[in-house]
């Protein structure tokens, strides 16, 4: 049965991560009460932990990246605006799962910029380069801004509630092929005694992460893991957040992220195409050793005021030790819009613009809203011009 044009559209998010939630909200929001929103995912923020949900494990922080993209060169600016905002003192509920926090970035040789200007930082408030005299050993040049700090348990959970205070719906299901939801909507999915009734969808945006590479209808072979690991303390006086870029190693860049609530990640490992989900106790090692030579503060104050730390005095402060798999893709991240017939049987489909938003590897968090609003631009462009 045709919708009239009064009625609301029906729009289905496939995927709960930050992208998911995210571009839900900004749909949900940015229209009123032109849409219905349904997020259908098989792994929502409040669930128990799992290496299937890559959002929970990420750092997260808000600095810029060195990209040649422009889409992503766009996504990060316009969600530096959106978190900079919610940030700020008094401002609201987000205020209290973000940390503003000095971002010391230190580069080695190779890895320089001529010009300060040319740093992708450089709008960000406070920044400036560092003297020699602050630069930590390995780093040629140095870098300092404001930068903001994302306390996942605290900020998905705000996403979450965000999104069903607003009028959102959830629904719990594994999608493995694209049709399935294309045709049934997420009735398929849906408690049978729900009083909610559910429609075929006018519009289906894909924020499903690695989840492409495996989704029936998509199956996109350019998304792979990243595979990153991570230690998380209990170090509530610990207010910086220094970066020292590691080329020489591997690419295992040491970092430490402070959070709102006083727990500090410590990483970190960017090892493309590994799917191994397990820490690996060697690199934890490595990781506390790095993350304590570039930042002594993770140590306890009392500790540092007796003597030199070392990392068995980190040992007691550990919370856990987590992996999770970036969701890259060859290519760049995938936003852009397709029309997918909605049934095999052609007498019977019609056709459905289908919005990819997926493939942000490990800069999700930082391009999170920049990308939310590029989907809602694609959907909007669909509905005034169908195919």
């Amino acid at each position: 049965m045709s919708r009239s044009s009064s009625e609301k559209k029906e729009i289905i998010v496939l995927g709960a991560g930050v992208i998911g939630l995210t571009t839900a909200i900004k749909i949900q929001e940015a229209k009123g009460s032109e849409y219905n929103v349904t997020i259908i995912a098989e792994t929502f923020p409040t669930d128990p932990r799992t290496i299937k949900y890559t959002s929970f494990w990420a750092g997260a922080q808000y600095v810029a990246t060195r990209t040649e993209d422009l889409n992503l060169r766009r996504m990060e600016r316009e969600t530096f605006d959106v978190v900079w905002a919610m940030s700020e003192p008094g401002s609201g509920v987000a205020e209290g799962c973000l940390l503003r926090c000095t971002d010391y970035s230190y580069l080695p040789a190779e890895e320089q910029y001529a010009d300060e200007k040319d740093h992708p930082c450089a709008f960000i408030p406070d920044f400036r380069q560092l003297r020699p005299d602050e630069l930590v050993s390995g780093a040629s040049q140095g870098f300092a801004c404001t930068a903001i700090t994302f306390d996942i348990p605290r900020y998905l959970p705000y996403l979450l509630a965000r999104f069903s205070s607003g009028g959102g719906t959830i629904v719990r299901g594994a999608v493995g092929h694209i049709q399935q939801v294309l045709e049934g909507g997420a009735g398929i999915f849906a408690n049978p005694n729900s009083s909610r009734k559910y429609s075929a969808p006018d519009a289906v945006i894909l924020c499903v992460g690695l989840g492409a590479r495996f989704l029936g209808g998509i199956e996109d072979k350019d998304v792979i893991p990243i595979r990153g690991q991570t230690v998380l303390l209990r170090a509530p006086w610990v207010h910086i957040m220094p970066t020292l870029r590691d080329l020489k190693d591997g690419f295992n860049p040491p970092y430490v992220i402070p959070r709102k609530g006083g727990d500090v990640i410590v990483g970190g490992t960017y090892h493309l195409d590994d799917w191994y989900p397990l820490p690996r106790p060697e690199i934890t090692e490595r990781i506390l050793s790095k993350g304590l030579k570039l930042c002594p503060d993770l140590a306890p104050p009392e500790v540092r005021a007796e003597r030199e730390p070392t990392v068995d005095d980190l040992r007691p402060l550990i919370l856990d030790v987590g992996v999770g798999f970036r969701p890259y893709r060859n290519g760049g991240v995938r936003v852009g819009v397709e029309w997918m017939d909605s049934s095999p049987l052609k007498n019977q489909a019609k056709k459905v613009p289908v919005v990819f938003n997926y493939g942000h590897g490990g800069n999700g968090y930082q391009a999170s809203w920049g990308s939310a609003q590029i989907a809602l631009e694609y959907l909007e462009g669909a509905f005034i011009n169908p195919k």
